[in-house]
């Protein structure tokens, strides 16, 4: 219950916000003792658990659904493909294997390592259209930030202090889209407390250089809920698609994990649909989502 209210109350403090991001799992923990102490036939137990896990529904429910644009009748679709691969995963041919049955236009990787970085050929095969950040040696492993497609690309820019970013303009049936791939850091006290805010007012600063439609896709460390969450949508402008089944941890249930990675869109796109690929080795799941044009 206190899980519940935490993501409920809108309030910003960062333990309260430390709370908000664990709803979903606390709700199958709900759903799971409301079943041990009906089968006990313990039903006063019951009740209050079953009071919890309808308060903890409500407030992961915008989490998982999120109110969304209506698709422009017959306007194409654009598949993309988003993942953190996670800095020293080796698994080259489970990484190749999750992309190539996603079968995505556009393809975004964060913490892309060394080891898949040299056999990217293989990695992405069919996507000869490719811009990365530079190469980056953190605690984890050496890694950067990749955008890669079927259609032609143009990188943009240099990557803004302190956020971990690529940017490109890809060249699709929609017309160009703005394409941003993004890692933000982990939420205090795993970080220095401003580290995520700070970040998302970079990726706005960068988003309000950009003219047309927006999409944003990596590791938030954050679900769309929560305080990081909200920013994004009141300083970029961005909207976040459907958020079940979790992305982390990968080892655990998905119905219940933590959505921390996330697609956002610009209004005038709508999400088709959005589903989990195949495992690549990480710790987090990948996310294919589809979108289009929204209806005028």
């Amino acid at each position: 219950m206190l899980v519940a209210v935490s993501a409920l109350s809108g309030i910003g403090h960062r333990w309260v916000d430390l709370l908000a991001q664990f709803v979903a799992p606390a709700f199958g923990i709900a759903v799971a003792l409301t079943v041990a102490v009906l089968l006990l036939r313990r039903f006063r137990v019951a009740a209050v658990y079953a009071l919890a896990g309808l308060t903890l529904l409500v407030a992961v429910w915008p989490q998982w659904m999120p109110a969304g644009n209506r698709a422009r009748p017959g306007a194409p679709v654009v598949r993309l493909y988003s993942a953190n691969l996670w800095a020293g995963n080796t698994e080259v041919d489970a990484i190749a294997r999750s992309i190539a049955a996603a079968d995505a236009d556009i393809i975004i990787l964060i913490e892309l390592g060394d080891a898949p970085a040299a056999r990217l050929d293989t990695v992405l095969a069919g996507y000869p259209h490719r811009f990365a950040s530079p190469r980056v040696v953190r605690s984890g492993g050496a890694a950067r930030e990749l955008i890669a497609s079927r259609y032609p690309l143009t990188g943009v820019g240099d990557r803004p202090d302190g956020l971990s970013e690529v940017t490109a303009v890809v060249r699709t049936p929609i017309g160009p889209l703005n394409v941003i791939g993004v890692h933000l850091t982990r939420p205090w006290p795993f970080q220095y407390q401003w580290g995520q805010i700070s970040q998302v007012q970079a990726l706005a600063r960068v988003r309000s250089d950009l003219g047309g439609p927006v999409i944003v896709a990596g590791d938030f460390n954050s679900v769309s809920t929560a305080r990081i969450g909200r920013q994004v949508r009141a300083e970029a402008g961005l909207a976040p698609a459907t958020g079940w089944p979790g992305t982390w941890p990968a080892a655990a249930p998905s119905a219940v994990g933590l959505t921390i990675d996330q697609v956002y869109r610009s209004p005038d796109l709508a999400f088709v649909s959005r589903r989990l690929g195949l495992p690549t080795g990480s710790d987090h799941r990948p996310v294919i989502t589809e979108f289009t044009l929204a209806a005028d």
